[in-house]
């Protein structure tokens, strides 16, 4: 069911939603949370329809809110809201209200969006693109306990990483580290199969692909060993390969589905690491509503200082072997002479 309601306000939304429940035989609310979607038209269309395919996971009101840009500065100043209330199999398993908000209003969106929320129920909002770089200190950001982005679909994702852990605050997180889930979990389960002393680890994918460097910073914050990032052509997170001390453990995935594991002393396996849709790993996301400590800390690794310590690694073979390639007796093995004192100044010639 969908109901459209054009320059409305907040309260006459919510006696739709109301009108809504009980013209459908459903007056009761089911929903154990309010996702804030925060979002444009071109985007729109995709967030909700991953967001309406979460909710059977998670019954939920969403409530999409999408700031239209005015083109005359006529229009500028007009505030107005345009809304569309859906219920039923029109909005999952939940309820879903799209917000259009039109000039002054677009700077004031948290106004709007307060009385809409489910009471004592937790609230989470995202954004599909665009994210501001101070997520809790945005309005609409402060709103919620967790508040989800995609440096994935950031111009510089590298550069979005560094923004995101200096501004970071208990309850960001991130679906690029989402994506990483069942890598780290296969990764963890193959050292605890096996007491092995990890010495180096290199992670190969896209380039610019922030899932590989926030893998990478995992394992040199977990592991404190130098992590090596390389590219392939993809798609995204290829292999990870750890040297240890009895050989090296490879997790490889070339088509994006399937992986296979090779551990020392065991035989190869196949293994599942298929590449998941957004409404996957937004559904894992609203499963937890407390901060993710071992994101904050992967994240304020830095991408730099993993860098730094991949580009000493390098430089320290290269200098063992100019050192080695220099032969013995040449001049850079002898010791330097001791400097010549300075000749005296020449006395100044008489004056003419």
């Amino acid at each position: 069911m969908k109901i459209d309601l054009t320059e409305t306000n907040s309260s006459k939304i919510n006696a739709a939603m109301v009108q809504a429940r009980r013209d459908i035989g459903t007056p009761a609310i089911g929903m154990v949370l309010t996702l804030v979607i925060v979002t444009d038209e071109e985007n729109a269309y995709d967030a909700l329809k991953s967001a309406n395919d979460a909710s059977h996971e998670h019954p939920s009101r969403i409530v999409v809110v999408i700031k239209r840009v005015s083109r005359s500065p006529r229009s500028r100043r007009e505030a107005r809201l345009d809304a569309e209330v859906r219920v039923g199999a029109d909005s999952g398993s939940g309820e879903t209200v799209v917000l259009r908000l039109h000039g002054e209003l677009v700077d004031h969106a948290q106004s709007v969006v307060l009385p809409l929320l489910l009471p004592d129920a937790p609230v989470v909002v995202w954004w599909p693109e665009g994210a501001p770089s101070d997520l809790a200190g945005d309005p609409l950001g402060a709103l919620g306990q967790r508040r989800i982005t995609d440096t994935y679909s950031c111009e510089d994702p590298v550069t979005a990483l560094g923004n995101r852990a200096a501004a970071y605050a208990p309850g960001d997180t991130d679906l690029s580290w989402t994506r990483i889930t069942p890598w780290r979990s296969m990764l963890a389960a193959a050292l605890d199969q096996q007491n092995l002393s990890v010495l180096s680890a290199t992670v190969e994918g896209e380039n610019d692909n922030p899932s590989c460097e926030l893998l990478a910073m995992w394992l040199a914050d977990r592991l404190s060993v130098p992590v090596e990032r390389t590219l392939s052509g993809g798609p995204g997170l290829t292999a990870v390969r750890m040297e240890t001390t009895e050989g090296a453990i490879v997790l490889d995935r070339a088509d994006g589905s399937l992986a296979t594991l090779c551990m020392p002393g065991q035989p190869d396996r196949a293994v599942a690491l298929k590449r998941r849709e957004t409404a996957e790993l937004l559904a894992e996301e609203l499963r937890r509503l407390d901060p993710d400590n071992t994101y904050e800390a992967s994240l304020k690794f830095g991408v730099a200082k993993l860098r730094a310590a991949a580009a000493a690694k390098t430089a320290a073979p290269a200098k063992a072997r100019a050192k080695a390639d220099t032969p013995a007796g040449s001049p850079a093995d002898a010791p330097a002479e001791a400097p010549k004192p300075a000749a005296k100044p020449a006395k100044k010639a008489a004056a003419q």
